[in-house]
């Protein structure tokens, strides 16, 4: 079996502002919130997940709610995620509505290979706004306040920052048959991008490598990212992944059965967290996809805590 990673599966943030945190990203940013659960590892604390309509993998943007400091930012961090939509015109849009919201953002112009502008959220989570007119039409939200032709088709690609490229390379490489493509020197404020693809490539698919050798080690907090998640379709693949890491020696978890999908975690050399994730089985797993997200779901292995667990989250 020839493996390949086929995407980004999803990306985890972290807020310290649940109840805003919700409402800036189902009203401002027109996402559907498509799981309200629990931090499997961490009861206490949210995981909110907000996607398209039918909750597509590789369209999913999550949270964990901790009291956390805000991030401090610098390297051996996830940088920056990709929101795509589907032309060119559409950033135009986006730029003139998110003014309308009072939310700043950057100009529009190419950043490794995309057209594209960034601007952050409430807390400083850092976003580019790509266009990506060769991708699908996405699933629109009826019930969005962005109109359905404007709506986010969902993520990519995902920036991380090292401060150098040598420890990171081989991981990419050599374990996770990721390519490098492109690459483009450094400019005045950015370092060096290296862009690595899986898959069919393009934008869904591309994961980029920032050198900053002169940069600080972020802090991890509120307004920073937690991790990145990669696709395999299903669990014949995900098995192969797992025996893969081992046989080249690489620390991971192992099996991590989230009910959703099955996780994979390990740390590439600076430190920053990777998963790989099945598609399947999906967020309908529990709830009706007309229902999704209006509930406190929890797999089935919490179920039995539902009390003590609903009674130390605040409602939102």
């Amino acid at each position: 079996m020839s493996l390949e990673l086929k995407g980004i599966h999803h990306l985890t943030a972290i807020t310290a502002q649940a109840a805003r945190n919700l409402e800036f990203y189902t009203s401002i940013m027109g996402m559907r919130l498509i799981k309200k659960t629990v931090n499997q590892d961490d009861t206490s604390a949210y995981h909110l997940f907000y996607g398209d309509a039918v909750a597509s993998p590789g369209a999913d943007l999550t949270f964990f709610d901790w009291p956390a400091a805000p991030e401090t930012r610098g390297t051996h961090a996830i940088a920056r995620a990709g929101l795509r939509v589907g032309s060119d015109d559409d950033l135009q849009w986006w730029k003139a509505y998110l003014a309308d919201k009072d939310i700043s953002s950057g100009n529009i112009k190419e950043r490794a290979g995309h057209l594209s502008f960034e601007f952050e959220d409430f807390e400083g989570q850092r976003f580019r706004l790509v266009s990506d007119p060769g991708s699908a039409g996405g699933h629109p939200w009826e019930k969005s306040p962005v109109p359905a032709e404007r709506q986010i088709h969902g993520l990519g690609p995902v920036t991380i920052s090292v401060p150098d490229l040598r420890r990171t390379e081989p991981i990419l490489t050599q374990v996770m048959n990721m390519r490098e493509v492109r690459s483009y020197p450094a400019r005045a404020e950015y370092g060096a991008v290296h862009v690595f693809e899986m898959g069919g490539g393009g934008a869904a698919a591309e994961l980029h490598v920032e050198v900053n050798p002169d940069l600080p080690v972020a802090r991890q907090g509120a307004g920073g990212v937690h991790h990145v998640a990669f696709r395999t379709p299903d669990k014949a693949e995900f098995d192969a992944w797992v025996k893969r890491t081992a046989s080249l020696g690489l620390s991971t978890s192992g099996e991590v059965e989230r009910y959703y999908f099955t996780s994979l975690y390990f740390r590439e050399p600076n430190g920053i967290l990777f998963e790989i994730a099945t598609d399947g089985p999906g967020f309908t797993a529990d709830e009706p996809l007309e229902t999704l997200g209006q509930r406190l779901a929890l797999p089935p292995f919490l179920e039995g805590r539902r009390a003590q667990i609903e009674a130390g989250l605040k409602p939102l």
